[in-house]
């Protein structure tokens, strides 16, 4: 069986959980990344995507996340994501309604830098659509 540790996703609105689990998959800025008990310490950004949780008890829940950062330590892992929600309660239509926010940002962004990391955001959460809502 493998090794349990210490998982906390927050938010600004609420803590999604805080629980003994096995095994998290959280949606890194370079690639996904999986975490396990004992992992080197680390702090990477998070972009928009699925995180996947396995408890201590096997079950795997699964959340929701649009941007934060995740600090690993050996013990546990902490993500404090930007804004999250478990996938159960993501609707097509509140994630169609970020998205068209998005594409209205873009139109008045100030700068160059801000309109390309918009295109950006707009691109993961176009993608997160098709993974969340497939047709």
């Amino acid at each position: 069986m493998a090794e349990a540790f210490n998982f906390e996703l927050v938010s600004p609105e609420r803590l999604l959980v805080s629980e003994k689990v096995t095994e998290v998959v959280i949606p890194a800025t370079l690639g996904e990344m999986t975490v396990l008990a004992n992992h080197a310490p680390t702090m990477t950004t998070i972009k928009p995507g699925v995180v996947s949780v396995k408890l201590a008890s096997g079950q795997v829940t699964k959340y929701v996340v649009f941007g934060g950062f995740a600090d690993i330590l050996p013990t546990g892992c902490t993500l404090l994501a930007e804004s999250a929600v478990p996938a159960s309660e993501l609707t097509h239509a509140t994630l169609q309604k970020r998205i068209e926010t998005t594409q209205a940002e873009i139109n008045h962004a100030q700068n160059d830098e801000h309109k390309t990391k918009l295109e950006q955001f707009l691109a993961e959460l176009t993608h997160l659509n098709g993974v969340v809502n497939p047709a």
